[in-house]
């Protein structure tokens, strides 16, 4: 990113979140395409028995904004859902919806208040935050050491990977390409 120009038209440059939310952006307008047009009964279907559903998807990744807000300063705005953890944390294993799962409409709205939640605030987390020590333990402290890696990480690449699989989901279900 270039640098940019003040109000003095002093030059500056990007600061770490900088990097980070334009994609963030793109992969929330990108959920709000691929969820648009899914009927709220076919929201939880599973058209082949290993394929994630919407509901598991967007669930689990709504999960992720409420464990990155402590670590970049805003304990706050975490927003719990007691019931999503068991229904969508990692390693639970998505189902035919029997029941268990929310409406869409639930879903997708704390997904959405969720991402936009932390996109509010990353542009005023200061820089130093993302080069501090990453404070998750296990696999995740050793694919990512900091917390601005971890934050990328899970703001954009495993967003990403989720969506695509709805992607795949909406072929599977005979609905169109959203891009």
């Amino acid at each position: 990113m270039p640098a940019t120009a003040t109000a003095s038209g002093v030059a500056t440059a990007p600061r770490t979140a900088d990097y980070f939310l334009p994609c963030l952006r793109r992969a929330i307008g990108y959920a709000e395409l691929l969820v648009k047009d899914i009927p709220a009964d076919k929201f939880a279907h599973m058209p082949h028995p290993k394929m994630n559903h919407p509901a598991f998807c967007i669930g689990h990744l709504s999960l992720y904004p409420n464990r990155l807000l402590p670590m970049i300063g805003y304990p706050n705005l975490v927003v719990d859902k007691p019931a999503f953890p068991p229904l969508f944390q990692a390693g639970v294993e998505c189902v035919e919806q029997d029941g268990r799962y929310p409406h869409k409409d639930e879903i997708v709205g704390y997904y959405l208040e969720r991402y936009s939640a932390i996109a509010n605030v990353l542009p005023d987390v200061p820089d130093e935050v993302f080069q501090r020590a990453n404070p998750i333990e296990g696999r995740l402290k050793d694919l990512f050491p900091f917390v601005g890696t971890v934050v990328n990480f899970m703001l954009n690449s495993h967003n990403m990977s989720h969506l695509g699989q709805l992607s795949a989901w909406r072929r599977a279900m005979g609905l169109g390409s959203v891009m």
